[in-house]
């Protein structure tokens, strides 16, 4: 079995300062054996960590679109920012990628999607993030899990981890994937579990903003 932590950033992210061996030491110390790396307009962290980590690695990619932000998984390429959301997702699945909600329904985050706009896209979603460990409230979370299962969506579950520490606060134990022809089916059969983590971990998130400046 797998325990999958699908929503880590590293330095390549303008908001993390991780370094992908701190991610990969993380994971190894907390039986983590399986990661999506998806930076906040960026997937050069994530290229070079699969190329190294000695575990699974999904190529991934938190992009900001004009309505807010999606996650692309199996990437290859690149997605650039700021573009609309139709162009967005029609991009990640031009590569062969699927489409990952994060944080849906998090009124506290201007860049989460909020139901309107899900529901016009319902149709051309892979899976929903039905827990981040850095949603501070129980019913964002509750939300999502109505949303996916109203629409026969798997659920993932990912730490959004901006420090090493935060890694595997979030996870799904799931079987074990070849590639992404059989993630889903792999997915839809996961567990969740996780922890929501400590609000103040935000000002590391913060501190390296302005470090990256």
């Amino acid at each position: 079995m797998l325990k999958a932590d699908f929503h880590i950033h590293s330095k390549y992210s303008m908001d993390s300062t991780t370094s992908l061996e701190q991610i990969i030491g993380a994971c190894q110390r907390k039986g983590i054996n399986c990661i999506s790396v998806a930076d906040h307009g960026a997937i050069e962290g994530a290229l070079r960590i699969k190329e190294i980590a000695p575990f699974y690695v999904v190529v991934g990619e938190e992009i900001l679109t004009t309505r807010g932000e999606i996650i692309g998984l199996f990437l290859e390429e690149l997605v650039p920012s700021h573009l609309s959301l139709e162009e967005s997702i029609q991009r990640i699945k031009a590569q062969g990628g699927l489409v990952c909600v994060p944080h849906p329904f998090d009124g506290l985050r201007g860049s989460a999607l909020g139901p309107v706009t899900l529901n016009e896209i319902a149709a051309q979603i892979d899976m929903v993030e039905v827990f981040n460990a850095r949603s501070p409230l129980l019913r964002f979370s509750e939300q999502a899990r109505t949303f996916a299962r109203e629409h026969h969506l798997p659920g993932t579950a990912g730490s959004d981890a901006h420090a090493a520490y935060e890694i595997g606060n979030a996870f799904v134990e799931m079987p074990e994937f070849k590639g992404k022809e059989d993630f889903l089916q792999s997915l839809a059969q996961g567990r969740i579990h996780g922890r929501r983590t400590n609000p103040l971990s935000r000002l590391r998130s913060i501190w390296a903003r302005v470090r990256h400046i």
